[in-house]
């Protein structure tokens, strides 16, 4: 294990800057403002159009509707609404419980922002799902699964520091089961798929690059009861990011690559629900965050595999980090709260400037496991690297993502809305991946 070099006295480390962010409630609030449903041309559909299954009816687009707003205005509790390709120029909003979004081609069926609009899809809908599709250029998120719904969010200010009155998870309790299967979000100025103050749910199959912020991001919630697995995130500021999610919080057989940095960990006071703990990260590929061209947030790190900032009692087993300049797993506190009582074991590394790190100030009970000695605790040196962080690039001038596999018989597949979710969780059923093209559940 390398010996590396702390931080500058005085000077923020590279997980926290990495941490100041925008505040996600004001994200919300910009949706709110931005976000207008762009209706397309025909007519609205009508009680004739829905053609009905054993289960609910199939509402479809552009040929019953001539937008995909219209038909999700029109669906009951159940139904499907199926979305043929084309270029769809509007936002979309899912108010309406166990409504199934889906599109026949994930590639064809394209919710383009124009760098115009806020979000792509938001899901205020509980047990709601977004599947098979692709989300892009959005001047906030590709795909929003959250509890704050317009109405809620009237008459609240936006901001984040001390100043700002973190969200009453009682008076604004969280969106109740949602569901993201083999979606792609690409180019949005923020996160590709955000799930915020939402629970029991599932993110899965996805595939997110060229975010400006995360590629997804799973963000207050306790007990969380979500599972994200078998996704890919690449070329994004940050990969993958948890901030404030705590308890039965699954991250399994992942891919991040090719980001600045791949996976963040963190608790943050400017959202409720502090301080994050207990998430399970097991299978995942982190490999090779040190990319140039990709977005560069505020202050942001580069070079790190997994930053864990004032993260408690999480376990991360199994997981192949190679590839970062700086270190592969940095843990360290922020803003007070103490990194304290994560197990890191079973983890393979390889050609990083660092394998694991503590950056002072960091807490105690921090276990970083000897394979060869697997019951001990080895003690890390406090130190990084300095990695020099190349300018960015900006989101809107990222390429498009390339085609990935979709969902099998999309056009057939009875609608299965995001009930009884996530279901048993075996972490243990994800190995330690072979190489850097794992993991197998991709």
């Amino acid at each position: 294990m390398r010996v590396v070099r702390p931080p500058r006295r005085g000077a923020p480390g590279p997980l926290a800057r990495l941490l100041r962010r925008a505040h996600p409630l004001g994200v919300l609030l910009l949706v709110s403002v931005l976000t207008s449903p762009v209706a397309a041309c025909g007519g609205g559909g009508s009680s004739a159009d829905r053609a009905p299954t054993g289960a609910g009816a199939v509402l479809q687009v552009p040929g019953s509707y001539g937008s995909i707003q219209r038909a999700v205005d029109s669906a009951r509790p159940g139904d499907l609404v199926l979305v043929h390709p084309g270029v769809y120029r509007e936002s979309v909003t899912v108010r309406t419980p166990r409504v199934v979004l889906r599109g026949t081609d994930r590639q064809g069926v394209v919710i383009d922002g124009e760098f115009r609009r806020a979000n792509g899809i938001t899901v205020t809908g509980a047990q709601s799902v977004v599947e098979n599709l692709t989300v892009r250029r959005q001047l906030a998120n590709g795909v929003l699964f959250t509890g704050v719904t317009e109405e809620r969010l009237q008459g609240r200010g936006a901001g984040g520091g001390a100043g700002y009155d973190p969200l009453d998870t009682v008076k604004f309790p969280p969106l109740e089961g949602f569901r993201a299967s083999y979606v792609t979000a690409y180019d949005n100025a923020l996160y590709g798929i955000y799930a915020f103050d939402a629970r029991a749910g599932v993110i899965e199959h996805s595939y997110t690059s060229g975010q400006a912020d995360s590629g997804i991001y799973v963000g207050q919630c306790r007990p969380c009861d979500t599972v994200v697995r078998a996704n890919e995130a690449e070329h994004n500021a940050v990969g993958i990011e948890v901030t404030n999610a705590s308890e039965r919080l699954y991250l399994l057989g992942n891919r991040a690559r090719h980001n600045r940095v791949g996976v963040t960990v963190n608790s943050n006071d400017v959202e409720a629900l502090t301080p994050q703990h207990g998430a399970v990260l097991a299978g995942n590929v982190i490999a090779d965050n040190a990319e140039p061209a990709t977005p560069e947030q505020a202050d942001g790190g580069f070079g790190i595999g997994l930053g864990i900032g004032g993260g408690t009692g999480n376990l991360v087993t199994r997981n192949l980090i190679s590839g970062h300049p700086a270190v592969g797993i940095l843990v360290t506190d922020v803003q007070g709260h103490p990194a304290k009582d994560n197990r890191l074991l079973g983890n393979a590394f390889a050609a990083n400037g660092a394998d694991t790190a503590l950056a002072a100030p960091a807490g105690t009970g921090n276990c970083f496991v000897d394979p060869a000695a697997p019951e001990s605790c080895l003690t890390v040196p406090t130190a990084g690297p300095a990695v020099a962080v190349p300018p960015g690039v900006s989101f809107r001038e990222l390429p498009a993502a390339p085609p990935r596999p979709g969902l099998p018989d999309p056009a057939t597949a009875p609608a299965a809305p995001a009930v009884g979710l996530p279901g048993p969780v075996d972490q243990a059923a994800y190995p330690l991946p072979a190489g850097p093209d794992g993991p197998a559940g991709l």
